[in-house]
């Protein structure tokens, strides 16, 4: 398996807007464990953010249909 492909398999599963809201949950709990004195805000802020990409890219989806 050449390298390119052993890193898209990697980077695939950041395509679902689950596993990008899970990660940014986690990166922000590590974050706060770390001592880094962050609001909840952040998280939903990262959570939103993520949701809120997401429901753009659909409806570009959509529209070029």
């Amino acid at each position: 398996m050449r390298w390119i492909d052993w890193m898209r398999r990697i980077v695939a599963p950041l395509r679902s807007r689950k596993v990008r809201v899970a990660l940014a949950t986690v990166i922000s709990t590590y974050a706060a464990q770390a001592g880094l004195h962050l609001s909840e805000e952040v998280g939903v802020a990262l959570i939103l953010g993520i949701a809120v990409e997401d429901h753009g890219s659909k409806q570009q989806i959509v529209s070029s249909e």
